[in-house]
């Protein structure tokens, strides 16, 4: 009996890699790994937007240059906030 293809992405989210995706939907933005989401954070809320998007990088889910295509932000960025979190972890962006 065939099976469908994982993962399986609704329509109205935006694919980051083949892999994970997300969607906003009422001021909130959802990460999903297939059908299933795995991370949600308030738009406005950069600090967990920085962290999430790192560790999806270092956790080898998502390389930089797709996390810079699917949000428009600067490599030079990426690269930042990918450092911080190897070196200090998630309290690396809310702590200061």
């Amino acid at each position: 009996m065939p099976q469908i293809s994982l993962p399986f992405f609704p329509e109205d989210i935006t694919l980051i890699n083949s892999h994970v995706g997300f969607r906003k939907h009422k001021g909130i933005v959802y990460y999903f790994n297939g059908s299933m989401p795995i991370y949600q954070h308030p738009e406005g809320d950069i600090r967990s937007f920085r962290l999430f998007t790192s560790q999806l990088v270092v956790n080898g889910n998502a390389r930089q240059s797709e996390i810079v295509k699917a949000f428009g932000v600067s490599v030079i960025s990426v690269k930042r906030w990918v450092k911080r979190y190897r070196e200090v972890g998630a309290q690396g962006f809310f702590y200061q």
